[in-house]
């Protein structure tokens, strides 16, 4: 394996890429999808993120197509012990929320799919501030204890909601959030620096970015007056519309002409260098579209190439 980080406080070491599973069973069919997670783990990846959820928006879909594939490829390449899979629980259509029931019947039901009898890292996917952090914590802590589920962590989740768990679980003894996934990336940098940020890391938790690209914008192929074929292209052109976003690429350009890299990769190692950043979640649909990401593995910016981009984004 090219390089592993440790998961925050956990004992999970995973490649400093997540590949993200959203597009499995949306705009990756099966066949697409085994490809480009054979590419993956071929470069070293061990760390695939997914979510009971994915995807639940597409026509004709119900939930859990992409842990469904996931789970199959795992079965097929007899590979389980070498990757560590994370999911998420709050958003599937018939298992919405966080109650303590719903969490244990949704974690039933990802095993299920995921053809596998423990879930290596499982994300509160949205939080849920009607429920109290205490039932929240507790029905997590049971799967845990259960052996059903190795870590907990959370996801798009306020810095108040955060510490009161941390802090529950430590007053009673429980199982206890080892790593976070916020909205993070060079042009949305606002909802996690700050508390969010200074939370994780005065607690030992690991960053796990989602939109580390920003739906594509941060890849490089959106400018002006350029047509992109892809389900994500107006969430991605946005940005464009912004000075901040025509001065991130303006920067993101210079240093890829400067390390002979795609700007996807720039993007990826400015955030991996972010403190409390462990991997960075970024999914391909092609496997054409993965060595751009895979870089990040390798790729180091000098300190002034990252103040450049940093002030480029501020």
């Amino acid at each position: 394996m090219t390089s592993v980080h440790k998961l925050g406080t956990s004992d999970l070491e995973v490649f400093p890429l997540a590949l993200g599973g959203n597009v499995f069973g949306w705009t990756a069919d099966e066949e697409r999808s085994f490809a480009v997670l054979d590419a993956y783990a071929a470069a070293g990846g061990n760390f695939i993120d997914t979510a009971d959820s994915y995807s639940a928006w597409a026509e004709g879909n119900r939930g859990g197509e992409s842990e469904t594939i996931v789970g199959k490829w795992v079965r097929e390449r007899g590979n389980r012990s070498d990757v560590v899979i994370a999911t998420k629980v709050s958003q599937h259509p018939e298992f919405q929320g966080l109650s303590a029931a719903t969490i244990k019947a949704a974690a039933d039901a990802s095993l299920r799919r995921l053809g596998t009898d423990h879930i290596d890292l499982y994300y509160t996917h949205f939080d849920k501030p009607e429920v109290p952090v205490e039932e929240i914590i507790g029905a997590l802590d049971e799967l845990v204890k259960a052996g059903k589920v190795r870590h907990i962590a959370a996801s798009n989740i306020s810095a108040e909601r955060l510490r009161a768990s941390l802090d529950f679980s430590e007053r009673e003894g429980l199982a206890r959030y080892v790593a976070l996934q916020p909205h993070y990336n060079l042009v949305s940098r606002d909802t996690y620096e700050g508390e969010l940020q200074h939370l994780a890391e005065r607690s030992g938790l690991a960053a796990v970015p989602y939109y580390a690209l920003a739906s594509g914008f941060l890849t490089g192929k959106y400018r002006p007056g350029a047509a992109v074929d892809s389900a994500r292209a107006q969430g991605a052109a946005k940005h464009l519309r912004t000075e901040r976003g025509r001065k991130v690429l303006a920067a993101l350009d210079a240093v890829a002409r400067a390390h002979d890299v795609e700007v996807a990769s720039v993007a990826l190692a400015w955030l991996a260098a972010q403190p409390t950043v462990v991997a960075p979640i970024a999914s391909a649909r092609t496997v054409d579209q993965l060595p751009a990401l895979l870089e990040v593995a390798e790729l180091r910016l000098t300190d002034a190439e990252l103040a450049e981009l940093t002030e480029a984004s501020a």
